[in-house]
């Protein structure tokens, strides 16, 4: 069995691979039922309330950041703001590219944290920004960007907001109700520990109800899927991943068992520590100040510049280690 120290996918457990074997039809009550309870696992893991519910969508965590955008803004009248370090930030601005989204960016460099004085300031320099978008731990070099001291100031303006908590979700505590955050999304793969093929946003309910007949989608319109499942609780409008589901839904009982989100949180630090100490005894530097550093993702930078990767996946992989190649154009550099 190989172990996948990868940002996502990520190794499952057995017992989340063995819920996997059931066969559910969608419409039968258990599987409503099942829906229903991630739905609102998901909201309570996000420290939400009532005031929030959950959105299921198949696919990856793009298929849920591109709903999300797309559905959010409105197709006229709108202007996105962008706070980008990383390749996922720029992943959001060709997204707003592709739904001729009207966008400005505020770029930092890859292994530059997120200034939240420099987005406050774009935001005053441009009175005609509606939403705004980040990313909270940037999957391209493992940076954790300070969403606390940025988000309730935009949203205490009135600027709908947007997190991208796809590596952060379930391993880094969050409140949305504290931050007032507008949405949250993340997917099942990755710090909940489930399988890929299910993403999901955490939505404010009174800023989505607003948003019907913004999507540039079918099949992305987030806010067809949220008013579906409220008027048909547990019912998606197409077929949907039942074997995931039900794998996310063990993973969800096994993060209530381990002792919830700061337990996990905790259990993180300590290995990306040990993990950290462990590779500089053995010449790799890591690519962060630890300032900066989240538990999740760690990017290493290459020890020479006789240093060959394939070599060195290639000899990981004989030995039953995945590993992912670094994103950074500028530094050579791998991530676990």
């Amino acid at each position: 069995m190989k172990m996948l120290l990868t940002p996502g996918p990520i190794s499952t457990t057995d017992t989340v691979k063995r819920a996997m074997l059931a066969d559910y039809g969608t419409w039968d009550s258990d599987y409503l039922k099942l829906t229903e309870k991630v739905r609102s696992q998901l909201v309570a893991v996000a420290n939400g309330n009532a005031n929030y519910a959950s959105i299921l969508l198949q696919g990856s965590g793009t298929y849920a950041v591109e709903a999300t955008l797309g559905s959010a803004i409105p197709k006229q009248g709108a202007v996105l703001l962008l706070a980008i370090n990383g390749a996922y930030g720029q992943r959001m601005a060709e997204i707003a590219d592709y739904l001729s989204i009207p966008h400005i960016n505020v770029v930092f460099e890859d292994t530059e944290v997120i200034d939240p004085a420099q987005i406050l300031k774009a935001a005053a320099d441009h009175p005609e920004i509606t939403h705004f978008a980040m990313v909270h731990c940037e999957t391209t070099t493992g940076i954790l960007n300070p969403i606390e001291a940025i988000i309730p100031n935009l949203a205490a303006q009135g600027i709908v907001t947007i997190v991208d908590a796809m590596s952060s979700f379930g391993g880094v505590p969050l409140n949305v109700v504290n931050l007032g955050v507008d949405y949250v999304i993340s997917s099942a793969n990755k710090c909940l520990q489930g399988e890929p093929g299910i993403g999901f946003v955490i939505a404010k309910q009174t800023t989505i109800a607003k948003t019907r007949g913004n999507a540039r989608s079918l099949a992305l319109d987030l806010f067809d899927q949220y008013d579906t499942f409220e008027k048909h609780p547990g019912k998606w409008r197409f077929t949907s991943p039942t074997q995931v589901l039900a794998a996310l839904a063990e993973a969800l009982q096994e993060l209530k068992a381990e002792g919830g989100v700061q337990v996990r949180y905790q259990r993180y630090i300590t290995n990306q520590r040990s993990l950290s100490a462990g590779m500089a005894t053995l010449g790799y530097e890591p690519l962060l100040d630890a300032t900066a550093q989240s538990p999740i993702i760690t990017t290493f930078r290459y020890p020479d510049a006789d240093f060959d990767f394939q070599n060195f996946y290639d000899f990981l992989k004989k030995h039953d280690f995945l590993i992912y190649p670094g994103k950074l154009t500028e530094i050579d550099s791998f991530r676990r």
